[in-house]
């Protein structure tokens, strides 16, 4: 596999992982568990500069354009359908930015609307990720030369450079992990204490 996909691939676990906690602190939002303002913030902040300003904008200013190059219109069919879920994420994504922009506690309509917006939001991006992972990604390998693959993968590194800024995108991985660890799924806690790991002794 060319290392441009690998990239994609591997930014699409990270978001998957995030997607978990959001889908987490949606189903203890609807349960009445407390919500901070600051972390449907993070979770938009996270969702709209990571998942969307750098893997979508690598997706759509490079991958989709080598694409539509090797034949691939982006008027209808596999990059339409990509660019679509596109912008249906961004309405999520701005609603959610627009409820971690607010003062105080949230209101019981910020948090209905959390919860809606989550709830949409965390299965639509899943199938996403899923269809160019099954089906985009192996149509783009075989669609593009390997040198022309090879040229993206130097484009990738120039975008995270000349786009995002110097660590920028390692500084998405921290948060990244503060959400995780914010809002572990109840089966990740229960395997954790399960006590079934293995442990080494000194």
């Amino acid at each position: 596999m060319s290392q441009a996909i690998e990239t994609l691939m591997t930014e699409h676990r990270i978001i998957e992982h995030v997607l978990k906690a959001l889908e987490e602190a949606a189903r203890r939002a609807r349960a009445g568990e407390p919500l901070e303002r600051s972390r449907v913030a993070e979770f938009a902040d996270f969702i709209r500069n990571f998942a969307d300003t750098c893997h979508h904008g690598k997706e759509e200013d490079l991958l989709f354009k080598r694409m539509a190059d090797a034949g691939f219109p982006a008027s209808h069919g596999p990059l339409a359908v990509m660019l679509a879920h596109h912008r249906a994420g961004r309405e999520h994504v701005g609603a959610l930015r627009g409820i971690g922009a607010g003062s105080g506690p949230l209101t019981d309509a910020e948090r209905g609307a959390f919860i809606r917006h989550a709830d949409a939001y965390v299965p639509m991006l899943r199938q996403h990720i899923l269809k160019e992972d099954r089906v985009l990604y192996p149509m783009a390998l075989q669609a593009i030369p390997a040198g022309e693959m090879a040229r993206m993968a130097e484009d990738f590194d120039d975008f995270e450079r000349n786009v995002m800024g110097a660590g920028v995108h390692e500084g998405f991985h921290r948060l990244a992990e503060t959400l995780i660890a914010a809002y572990p799924s109840p089966a990740a806690v229960a395997h954790a204490g399960c006590g079934c790991g293995t442990h080494g002794h000194s």
